[in-house]
């Protein structure tokens, strides 16, 4: 059941989408550089055996799929990305906790995840989907 769109969530829905679009973009295309971290050193050990790719390029391939969730999501695609980026973050958290450390940033992606959850099932109401 739809609700009348309050404009006080307007306020809420629009930082969310914004922060969803841009961080998953600046963040993916930096997979590419390594200026705001060596992205490599997150890739845990179980990670590397599984994945068919050497790090480097899979890191890539990771910054190809946030770059393309956040651009979904500043698209208006906001419901489908809110839910990709959920579970890409829920990913990433599982990553980080098989790594033997990272526990506190596996703690934040989580966090992270509801908050695109969030996100996800405002559009909902905001976009009338």
């Amino acid at each position: 059941m739809l609700v009348d769109k309050p404009e006080s969530l307007s306020s809420i829905y629009l930082p969310l989408r914004l922060t969803y679009g841009l961080v998953p973009l600046v963040a993916g295309l930096d997979k590419f550089f390594n200026l705001l971290t060596d992205w490599g050193m997150y890739l845990s050990p179980v990670a590397a055996r599984v994945v068919p790719l050497p790090a480097p390029i899979f890191m890539k391939a990771v910054g190809v799929v946030e770059m393309a969730v956040g651009l979904a999501i500043l698209a208006g695609w906001t419901r489908w990305g809110g839910y990709v980026a959920m579970a890409w973050l829920l990913a990433i958290a599982i990553n980080l906790l098989t790594t033997g450390g990272f526990y506190d940033l596996a703690v934040r992606d989580v966090e992270i995840a509801i908050a695109a959850y969030t996100m996800a099932r405002l559009s909902e109401t905001m976009e009338g989907a």
